[in-house]
């Protein structure tokens, strides 16, 4: 009696599960995996021990002011003749601020700052003085060029760590014709999809490791006030990261297609080597150009890490996201159906 032959969701999980299991047999994924979340918790305790070590904020105040901030652990002072003065020091970077004094504010005194006003400077103040900026609009935001860097590493390592072995495994299975057999059992676009999926589930989880590592590295030393900050920006993450790694692994199942040799691959996976690292370069040199993240967010390779930073800033409509992981998801879907 000749046995029912598989539907195609069937046939993909079958495909789905060998790669799982496969993959998390293996010691070198076991061990690699637990060398980066504890190099991710060693990270975080070792920025929050340098940033409570403390440090001196440079201040330029005219005499009459200078007396209030000597008291003021953490704030050397450095005297001048009158605001201009100190304001100038300030437009030359000499010093991290100024205080002067101001009639018109409700404490006497204003801060006046290139791009940003020092914390500890406010936060040594009784009362928080009106803050004046130079030049608001040239600073440099470590913020966003934390997060680019977190999120881009993130997600072009987990591409190159799950996405070239899919290339790899098709082309292992030409080789030993092993697809010959396995293709009289099922379509060829379930054996890539599964591999696709199975792959995606993997760097999925491993992505849901890094997050509760994060947020467990930030509870354990204090800082839920930042954990609170990101969130939603992991959780934005995390979603954009499914539907750009399923279009990543789609391309390279579909070079591993092309070819029939192990020696060729290297060659054939080389182009969509450079479509993943190339987005991740671009969004940390142009983090912080409204143009240029805008039209990332919508590019399926740096989406998921343009978008992700977009929304902590507010900085994208409700719509964006949504519109940006529909032109993922069809991308893949038309990816796909070629390499089949």
């Amino acid at each position: 009696m000749n046995a029912q032959p598989l539907s195609l969701p069937q046939a993909t999980y079958l495909v789905a599960e060998r790669e799982v299991v496969t993959r998390v047999r293996s010691k070198a994924f076991v061990i690699s995996t637990l060398i980066l979340l504890i190099g991710i918790i060693a990270g975080i305790i070792a920025m929050n021990f340098f940033s409570e070590r403390e440090t001196t904020t440079e201040v330029a105040a005219p005499d009459t002011v200078s007396a209030q901030l000597a008291e003021i652990d953490g704030v050397e002072v450095t005297e001048v003749a009158d605001a201009d003065e100190a304001r100038q020091l300030v437009e030359d970077e000499a010093v991290d601020a100024a205080v002067v004094p101001d009639e018109d504010s409700t404490t006497g005194l204003t801060i006046v700052a290139l791009t940003e006003a020092p914390s500890e400077l406010l936060q040594s103040l009784s009362q928080a003085p009106q803050v004046e900026l130079v030049n608001p609009d040239a600073g440099w935001s470590p913020i966003r060029y934390i997060l680019a860097i977190a999120f881009g590493l993130v997600f072009m390592m987990s591409a190159m760590t799950f996405g070239s072995p899919v290339a790899t495994s098709v082309v292992e299975e030409k080789q030993t014709r092993v697809i010959e057999i396995l293709l009289t059992a099922i379509p060829a676009r379930a054996l890539l999809a599964g591999k696709v999926i199975g792959n995606t589930l993997l760097a999925l989880a491993q992505i849901i490791l890094i997050v509760a590592a994060v947020a467990v590295s930030l509870i354990v030393t204090d800082q839920t006030e930042m954990l609170a900050g990101l969130g939603a920006p992991l959780l934005w993450f995390a979603l954009f990261f499914v539907a750009g790694f399923l279009l990543i692994a789609t391309m390279f199942a579909a070079t591993g297609a092309l070819v029939s040799r192990q020696e060729d691959i290297s060659q054939t996976i080389a182009p969509v080597m450079y479509i993943v690292m190339i987005p991740y370069f671009l969004v940390i040199f142009f983090n912080d150009n409204p143009l240029v993240m805008a039209i990332m967010s919508y590019v399926p390779f740096s989406a998921p890490v343009s978008m992700p930073i977009r929304l902590f800033f507010n900085e994208a409509q409700w719509w964006e996201p949504i519109l940006s992981i529909v032109i993922s998801l069809i991308a893949c879907a038309l990816v796909i159906m070629l390499a089949a």
